[in-house]
């Protein structure tokens, strides 16, 4: 091992490897973002090297835009972000500028942020995760570099932290390779705010061919809560129905993941109040389902969490009490790949005492992901498994949407989304649920994510099985076509099932005299929004705790409500909002934070009427 600074980093990579550099980084969290951008800087000047990096998920400060939204991004950003070092190569990725010798191929991307880099859309990878180390390593990878972890307590060791998931799965690879004589480099660098996470992630410190330790501490990347609407929660508390005591979760980040873990955590600790809650919502409609599947009682065994990402929601779960259940004989309740999350989430893990943090067994990603190597295992340790994913839309015979518009542009990535669904067949007593919002609002028009066709899928139809709105539970799984027809309408909003009804009957998927039973056909936001009248305290908007201020939160619910309600490009539109604004009164500290307490010219006193326009309709909503 060879303890270098960021320069002699780079000098030895460049003089021990061919002209071609084939660099492996983690995914997310794990790229040690200052040796990247040094690496980059120097190849960029040397045409006759080259340099393709393999990765997924990178990650970046959201684009701060214009107007209202820079004005209220750009105070939050600098708070939580501070000195967080920007990858180079994604900014010029972003703007199609990457240099003619170097190349950025991932399988995952931070979704949305990609969409409109030609670069990025042409070297997308399609793979699931649990291939990623396989495929990468077929491409001659040479180099490994990624962020690690230090402790007093564990010398001569290091720890993987936040991403062992494919370098765990490399390391044999490589190293038939590195016997055939090959040259391949270990590279970590070492970030003092990474929690140090014990066992499969540590490696001997030897390991590494070259480590920095001097490198700047810059603030690690995080991922803010965002807040949990009211669909967002009516979809986890039908969810959470489906968990059966005893049995494995497996949750993903989001909002959609965050009210999942409030719906656990209330029928955990409020049984009472979340029984009533979901008797009002209607949960007698799938009751058969749920006294097979899942249940509605507090957790007498608890649960063990196994998911490829170790997200906030299985921290403050496994901290109530509601995971608890150790995978076996060594204690784990959670195994996980990678970690990311929000700023007080590391800090928690890195408050824990060494063996605590044992409870979260990081590892490789073919261990989660996939059945195959230690079956009987994972078969005893998986039982009765949920393995709950999001999509954002699906076709009315069950194919579920998640990475890719119709276009053939990459939001995201299939990811381990696959991997899930199939062993949710592949399990006994397993069952793979996809959340979905049934619609969506977007310049104030309305449209269904349940629609007859879409021109891409994530997850074929011939693996369908449960489907979760906020308006209920399809259970799909070996149903007819006419069936999951009929089941999926009865979950989608009343505003869109008669067409969506014409377009199956017109296609003779569905009986011409088919009614939709009338329980369904109150499927409303409004009777949504009664129901949160009546049971409040159960909708939480930050279930997990956020990095708003007060006025932040009143902002950004305000700037959603503008974002759903008009197109910024329609003047009518807007001058009738800015003449129904109230005035200032109350707002004061609102309208500080963004910088229009005192207007100047037109533009900013439309801001400001525009502002007080959303903040008075999100408070009343």
């Amino acid at each position: 091992m060879h303890l270098c600074s960021l320069d002699q980093a780079v000098e030895q990579v460049l003089a021990r490897l061919p002209a071609h550099i084939h660099m492996g980084l983690p995914l997310g969290l794990g790229k040690p973002n200052a040796f990247v951008n040094a690496l980059y800087a120097r190849v960029r000047e040397l045409p006759e090297r080259r340099l393709t990096l393999y990765t997924a998920l990178s990650l970046g400060r959201p684009s701060l835009g214009d107007g209202l939204q820079r004005r209220f991004l750009e105070p939050f950003v600098e708070r939580v972000f501070a000195d967080y070092e920007e990858l180079t190569y994604l900014t010029d990725l972003r703007n199609d500028n990457l240099p003619p010798n170097i190349r950025v191929e991932q399988f995952f991307m931070q979704p949305g942020s990609l969409l409109h880099s030609e670069t990025a859309q042409q070297d997308y990878v399609s793979s699931n995760y649990s291939h990623a180390a396989r495929d990468i390593n077929a491409k001659g990878l040479n180099l490994i570099a990624q962020l690690v972890a230090a402790t007093p307590e564990k010398p001569i060791h290091l720890s993987l932290a936040c991403n062992p998931d494919i370098t765990l799965d490399l390391l044999p690879m490589i190293a038939k390779r590195r016997a055939a004589g090959e040259t391949i480099l270990m590279l970590g660098q070492v970030h003092s705010e990474l929690p140090y996470m014990p066992g499969d992630a540590e490696l001997p410190i030897d390991a590494f061919d070259l480590l920095i330790d001097e490198a700047e501490q810059r603030r690690l990347f995080s991922t803010p809560n965002m807040p949990v609407t009211l669909q967002d929660h009516c979809i986890g508390l039908h969810a959470s129905a489906l968990v059966r005591d005893g049995g494995t979760l497996q949750i993903g980040i989001g909002a959609m993941g965050d009210a999942l873990a409030a719906a656990l955590l209330a029928r955990e600790r409020d049984n009472a109040a979340y029984q009533a809650l979901l008797s009002t919502l209607g949960i007698a409609a799938w009751q058969t389902l749920i006294e097979r599947e899942g249940g509605l009682d507090g957790f007498a065994e608890g649960l063990y969490g196994c998911s490829e990402m170790f997200v906030n929601g299985l921290l403050a779960l496994v901290e109530a009490g509601v995971v608890r259940r150790p995978a076996d004989e060594h204690g784990a309740l959670v195994h996980g790949g990678f970690f990311l999350g929000p700023q007080a989430f590391y800090q928690h893990l890195r408050d824990m005492p060494l063996e605590q943090r044992a409870r979260f067994a990081m590892t490789r990603i073919s261990f989660i992901n996939e059945l195959y190597g230690d079956e009987q295992l994972k078969r005893r340790q998986r039982r009765d498994a949920r393995f709950v994913n999001t999509v954002f839309g699906m076709t009315l015979l069950g194919a579920g949407v998640a990475d890719q518009l119709e276009d053939g542009r990459v939001l995201s990535g299939v990811g381990g989304q696959y991997n899930f669904v199939a062993q949710g067949h592949a399990l006994e007593g397993g069952r793979s649920i996809l959340l979905l919002r049934s619609w969506r609002e977007a310049g104030g028009e309305v449209t269904s994510n349940l629609f007859w066709q879409y021109g891409h899928c994530t997850i074929p139809r011939h693996l369908r099985d449960i489907v979760v709105t906020e308006y209920g539970i399809a259970d799909l799984r070996g149903q007819t076509d006419s069936e999951v027809i009929a089941r999926l309408l009865a979950i989608s909003d009343s505003r869109f099932q008669g067409e969506l009804m014409a377009q199956a009957k017109d296609a003779g998927k569905l009986a011409r005299d088919f009614q939709l039973d009338s329980r369904f056909t109150d499927n409303t936001p409004q009777r949504l929004e009664a129901l949160r009248a009546e049971h409040g305290r159960m909708f939480p908007e930050y279930p997990l705790g956020t990095d708003f201020t007060t006025q932040e939160q009143d902002l950004l619910r305000a700037l959603n409500w503008l974002k759903s309600k008009f197109k910024l490009s329609e003047v009518l539109e807007l001058g009738k909002a800015t003449l129904e604004a109230p005035g200032p009164q109350g707002y004061e500290a609102h309208l500080l934070r963004m910088g229009l307490e005192n207007p100047q010219g037109l533009k900013e006193e439309l801001y400001q009427r525009l502002l007080l326009a959303g903040l008075a309709a999100s408070r009343h909503s």
